[in-house]
């Protein structure tokens, strides 16, 4: 199995009382979203951040990681994407456990911040866990093609934040996926960055700010 690597910022205030998790997107690393570490610690000072790299290199940019591949952006078949995935899945749990473990937190005290690709997997995964994480900030993503979550253990809450001019994965995605997750039973909020392609707006980044506050204690 893969084990991940990336990178760490302690909390601010020298006290761990919660985690965030970043998951970066298709042929990116983890640095491209460790960024978001530091404006959001000064909000949450007892947050640990991690942001690790996918467990692949990046076949459009060999600088990069992907979690899995992509056909129709990288020639890859249907069963490479699907081998990856699955590998991508085990290497994530895995590396959840072990940030949890090591920052000595509970999965309630535990958050997934994903971008695009990012987003995908922390859907996936974060709902196929036994315990249920704190909640999910999804930007710019969407489900992943034919996700059953009928029967998933786990009900995190969720954000999605989606730019309406986003070249990379239409907003509509976002609709579609806020609908299967309401008919499954998770609590979820949503919010259109007007004028944004793929990325995050400041006004998604508030959003998202307000959302962990919210679900990792702060203001109790």
């Amino acid at each position: 199995m893969t084990t991940l690597t990336g990178h760490r910022a302690p909390a601010k205030s020298g006290t761990t009382k919660s985690l965030v998790i970043l998951l970066h997107g298709y042929g990116a690393d983890g640095a491209d979203l460790f960024g978001l570490a530091n404006p959001l610690s000064e909000h949450m000072p007892d947050t640990a951040f991690r942001a690790p790299n996918a467990p692949q290199r990046n076949a459009m940019n060999p600088m990069g990681y992907q979690w899995f591949p992509i056909p129709w952006l990288d020639g890859s078949t249907d069963e490479q994407r699907d081998q990856g995935f699955a590998e991508a899945v085990v290497a994530l749990n895995a590396y959840i456990d072990a940030s949890m473990e090591e920052e000595g937190v509970t999965p309630s005290q535990t958050a997934l911040i994903g971008f695009s690709q990012g987003t995908m997997m922390s859907l996936h995964v974060a709902s196929r866990r036994a315990d249920p994480i704190a909640g999910i900030v999804g930007f710019s993503g969407r489900l992943i093609p034919g996700d059953d979550l009928a029967d998933v253990p786990s009900k995190p809450p969720v954000l999605l934040v989606h730019g309406d001019m986003d070249e990379m994965i239409n907003v509509s995605e976002m609709s579609t996926a806020e609908t299967a997750l309401r008919a499954a039973g998770f609590d979820v909020a949503s919010h259109i960055s007007r004028g944004i392609g793929h990325g995050i707006a400041p006004d998604g980044l508030t959003l998202g700010l307000q959302f962990l506050l919210q679900h990792l204690g702060y203001g109790d």
